[in-house]
């Protein structure tokens, strides 16, 4: 079992910048690979960024550029947390994002979700 919690995002103005945190507990080790997502625009949940477990990220043309993942170096206090950091942020940015694990054996878990605004 893994538990993901989200933290951060909020509102910024465009060009803002906003950062969201998701800190996974419980069996971590099994975690084989993450991913951010995002609803938007009244649009179907998509997906933005894929890391796997060789710690090589993808990420949609959409966000290319601007947003970056990461992982906390502090791995004894933070052993699993991820950060979507969102620069350059737009107005069509605003939505609720989500982390999302998939493990070994197969489990998907997913984080609640964490709402940016992005005014004009």
């Amino acid at each position: 079992q893994v538990r993901l919690v989200q933290s951060g995002g909020g509102s910024t103005h465009s060009g803002g910048s906003l950062r969201i945190s998701c800190a996974g507990s419980g069996n971590i080790n099994s975690i084989v690979s993450a991913t951010w997502h995002r609803e938007v625009g009244g649009r179907q949940r998509e997906l933005i960024a894929s890391t796997t477990v060789q710690n090589n990220t993808i990420y949609v043309e959409a966000v290319r550029g601007r947003f970056t993942v990461s992982r906390d170096s502090d791995r004894v206090t933070h052993p699993y947390t991820m950060y979507l950091q969102m620069n350059d942020l737009k107005p069509e940015d605003t939505g609720t994002y989500y982390c999302k694990v998939d493990t070994y054996p197969p489990r998907t878990y997913w984080g609640q979700g964490t709402q940016v605004t992005v005014s004009s």
